[in-house]
């Protein structure tokens, strides 16, 4: 599978286990998450909501995990954007929220390698979160596996995703994923998203002005939801 395609897939186990609130911090790396993500919103499929500060991210997840008593997830790009969870997700398995951390990565090879934005990213969270990295070669199993545990088990939950060049998808539909035989649910409400999509006025738009302006655009809409 391709990146786009793995994080799809990733995302939407994540839905299928119970995950309907999703926190976005963007970045470059996380790209293809944001992609679907959004399309998502626009099925109908999650509630997405944006932040540019990491740690704002992380405890407005919480707080709404902690307010619905359901799994949320809070999505980040690689590198340092992570390591700035670890308060939320320290409160996370003090008080047994179901928080689930879902950082982009680059491909293992470049650990060590003193590339921009890399770092060793998988187990940041130490005895607070359990991890799951899951390489370039994660198969569909290994990811709906390491959804379940972390939609189910009690505590915080650090889904690593290595993600490897292109981070993109060649074409729409960014939701759902190809593996429409384990989440045909999504077919019928994937069809309203390409009628939706900023690229179809033929420009090149950037991931995180992107989700920005379409949440900003809601909250024009109605200010009491927040930003």
């Amino acid at each position: 599978m391709r990146s786009s395609e793995r994080a799809a897939h990733l995302l939407a186990a994540l839905v299928s286990g119970g995950v309907r609130e999703v926190v976005l911090a963007p970045g470059s790396r996380s790209a293809g998450l944001a992609l679907a993500l959004y399309a998502a919103d626009a099925a109908g499929d999650v509630r997405l909501h944006v932040r540019v500060d990491e740690r704002s991210a992380g405890f407005l997840a919480l707080g709404l995990a902690a307010g619905s008593r359901t799994p949320v997830a809070v999505v980040t790009t690689s590198g340092t954007a992570v390591g700035n969870l670890l308060p939320a997700v320290m409160e996370a398995s003090h008080s047994g929220r179901r928080l689930v951390v879902l950082a982009a990565d680059r491909p293992a090879a470049m650990r060590g390698s003193g590339a921009n934005q890399t770092t060793r990213q998988d187990g940041i969270f130490g005895v607070f979160a359990p991890c799951f990295d899951l390489g370039v070669d994660a198969s569909s199993e290994e990811l709906d596996a390491a959804a379940e545990v972390a939609t189910r088990r009690r505590g915080p939950t650090h889904l690593n995703l290595q993600l490897e060049e292109p981070l993109l998808p060649e074409a729409e539909p960014w939701w759902p994923p190809a593996t429409t035989a384990a989440f045909a649910i999504y077919s019928a409400t994937s069809s309203a998203t390409s009628s939706a999509s900023p690229t179809a006025t033929g420009k090149s738009v950037p991931v995180s002005w992107f989700c920005i302006r379409h949440h900003q655009q809601r909250l024009d809409d109605n200010p009491s939801r927040g930003f």
